[in-house]
């Protein structure tokens, strides 16, 4: 069984405006000079995480102070999965707190405030090189980690699992809102993220030297300062053995973030087997599948999807059950066949965390009763979850 992981982006705001707040720094600095063992996490403010005896999380810093990463420890099932998420949530809420401030899963900032740039050598760098991308990036995304045994193994993955990333944007999207204006898009995070140059879907590699050549390309164009930069939608980790995707918005609720997390697992799963059956990687290029994720970005799960099968459109319940069929076999294996299908199901009958915000923003028209309701939504209780079970 595959151990899988998820890195957590999330919005720091504080605790009685509910306004963006600029206290990631300060966050980690009380929580590193405290060294709680029991607390499960530290965190260097170099932005790099590691964690401590306890529960293994781990605490970031990201690019703006208005943003703070939970580094989950690695699972093998989804139940085990969502309890994770959560408890990186809590932690994180915690340590907030003590310095007046919550975090909240929000993709995107909802009200009009600067963000402001966290103080690390590496961050100074990418600001004087890419401009106004730079204080215009705050965003909060949804990495999710899946072990490969090979780096052969990876690129094959990727080759065959990047035609079904539009979908996870669609059933993850949870920002339309972008500094106190709807933006008319589901996911504007993926817009926003998308400025990057070297974001965004990646061709068919097949091979892993085709992979390493245009990593090198890259970098030698001086245009990405490191291997960091490279923001594929779903690359290999140069830090561990696995696939990471990184296509998705942070989830308001921890039960989607973990089914998002179980269908990466899965997918990655799929087409191990797919490679190992022979089976080609679907010859899609890259413009035509960055039209799918664009489409994906601005309707979620609320009108139609590009069906892999037939690159043309079809409802979002048409195409999201496709996705179901073909991870069938990996999901019933791993006993999350019904779980993964429930919670699914309630993103399409309910929504994703798009319509949520703009429901709460429906009823009161106020983006800080968006936020509120949000906080809500991220450390909501895990009572009846469909996605819950023994650990």
């Amino acid at each position: 069984m595959r151990g899988f992981g998820v890195e957590e982006e999330l919005l720091l705001v504080d605790g009685l405006s509910l306004e963006p707040a600029p206290a990631a720094e300060e966050i980690l600095r009380r929580h590193e000079e405290r060294g709680r063992p029991a607390a499960g996490t530290a965190a260097r403010l170099d932005g790099t995480a590691r964690p401590r005896a306890g529960s293994g999380h781990a605490l970031a810093l990201e690019l703006q102070r208005e943003q703070l990463e939970v580094v989950g420890p690695p699972r093998h099932t989804l139940a085990g999965q969502v309890a994770a998420i959560r408890a990186g949530r809590a932690l994180a809420d915690a340590a907030a707190r003590e310095v007046g401030t919550r975090v909240v899963a929000l993709a995107t900032p909802v009200s009009p405030a600067p963000a402001h740039l966290v103080d690390i050598p590496r961050f100074q760098l990418i600001q004087q090189r890419f401009g106004i991308l730079t204080p215009r990036q705050l965003t909060c995304g949804f990495h999710v980690h899946v072990a490969v045994e090979s780096r052969e193994e990876g690129v094959a993955v990727l080759d065959r699992i990047r035609v079904w990333l539009p979908v996870l944007v669609a059933l993850g999207a949870n920002s339309p809102f972008w500094y106190g204006t709807d933006t008319g898009f589901a996911s504007f995070r993926y817009q926003a993220w998308s400025r990057w140059p070297t974001a965004g879907p990646s061709e068919v590699f097949g091979s892993v030297e085709a992979y390493d050549r245009l990593l090198r390309a890259l970098l030698a164009s001086g245009v990405p300062l490191d291997d960091g930069m490279i923001y594929f939608d779903a690359r290999l980790s140069s830090r561990f053995p696995t696939v990471e995707v990184r296509v998705t918005d942070v989830c308001l609720e921890a039960e989607h973030a973990g089914v998002l997390a179980a269908l990466v697992r899965a997918l990655v799963e799929t087409a191990s087997r797919q490679w190992r059956a022979g089976a080609p990687a679907p010859p899609v290029g890259v413009t035509e599948l960055r039209t799918w994720s664009w489409r994906a970005s601005k309707s979620g799960t609320e009108d139609e999807l590009v069906d892999p099968g037939t690159g043309t459109p079809a409802p979002a319940e048409q195409v999201v059950a496709g996705l179901l069929r073909l991870l069938r076999p990996v999901l019933a294996d791993l006993g999350e066949e019904e779980p993964v299908a429930a919670v699914v199901a309630g993103i399409l009958r309910h929504g994703s965390g798009a319509r949520r915000q703009r429901t709460a923003y429906a009823a009161h028209g106020d983006v800080r009763e968006v936020v509120r309701a949000a906080l809500d939504l991220t450390h909501r209780p895990a009572a009846g979850s469909p996605a819950a079970g023994a650990a």
